[in-house]
């Protein structure tokens, strides 16, 4: 069994899973929230090669094959966040994430705070989940209720009338949240959050997404040609291999 190709093949399949999360990120680095997809890379002890032809396989006296493998992982570093002077943007300065009612009910988590009130006043995220407050009520705004202000401790207000407190939370370990898309996570393993005690935040800002673009760019030419490179080692190694059997009749 000629190992050296299926280790270059498996390569190959990092590689793939690799460019699948680069492109990701160029495809989402606009989106206000989002979370940089990364890469690890290590290898996998997959069997032995017997180098003693007396030696019994599977006894462990062989040389392990080792075979590279990629996981993919999250970067919760924060973006940068950006003046917009609009009412209704909100950025968190500092752990936690906003809690958001998702449309089966559950809670979702994001830093994503381009907020906007919905066709029945109620207010909501840009993709249309209430934003909750302290207690799990939703904000409903009135029509003629005065400008919508929120405190650095995110107490949100129209007019003189104090609507709650947004709930900002935080997770003992962010290895349990789940992407769903949008800058948006669940929280897995049945793992609850906090409450952050002291929240800080920003009313005419939002948090962009954690990803450099440019470094991106430059992953996909390092993948590309790491890709060429196990592309010509396969097609040598199959070459040497028919060389073999034609040679051997």
């Amino acid at each position: 069994m000629n190992i050296g190709l299926y280790q270059s093949a498996a390569s190959l399949s990092a590689l793939e899973r690799w460019q699948g999360a680069v492109s990701q990120n160029i495809t989402s680095s606009q989106v206000p929230g989002f979370r940089k997809r990364t890469v690890e890379f290590s290898t996998l002890e997959m069997g032995e090669i017997q180098t003693d032809p007396k030696g019994r396989l599977g006894s462990g006296n062989g040389q392990p094959t080792m075979f590279p493998r990629a996981t993919i992982g999250i970067s919760f570093q924060p973006g940068d966040t950006q003046p917009t002077r609009r009412d209704f943007d909100v950025a968190l300065e500092g752990e936690g994430f906003f809690e958001l009612q998702m449309p089966d009910g559950t809670r979702g988590y994001t830093r994503a705070g381009a907020l906007h009130p919905r066709g029945d006043h109620v207010l909501v995220s840009a993709d249309n989940s209430p934003i909750l407050a302290e207690g799990g009520a939703k904000f409903t705004l009135q029509a003629q209720g005065g400008q919508f202000t929120v405190s650095p401790e995110g107490l949100v207000s129209q007019g003189d009338a104090q609507l709650g407190k947004l709930s900002v939370v935080r997770f003992p370990s962010n290895a349990n949240l789940v992407p769903v898309g949008g800058g948006i996570f669940l929280s897995s393993n049945g793992v609850q959050p906090v409450p952050v005690a002291k929240p800080q935040v920003m009313q005419g800002y939002l948090e962009g997404s954690n990803v450099t673009p440019l470094r991106e760019m430059i992953a996909l030419v390092q993948i590309a040609r790491a890709y060429e490179a196990n592309q010509k080692i396969i097609s040598s190694r199959d070459q040497n291999m028919q060389k073999a059997l034609d040679t051997l009749g």
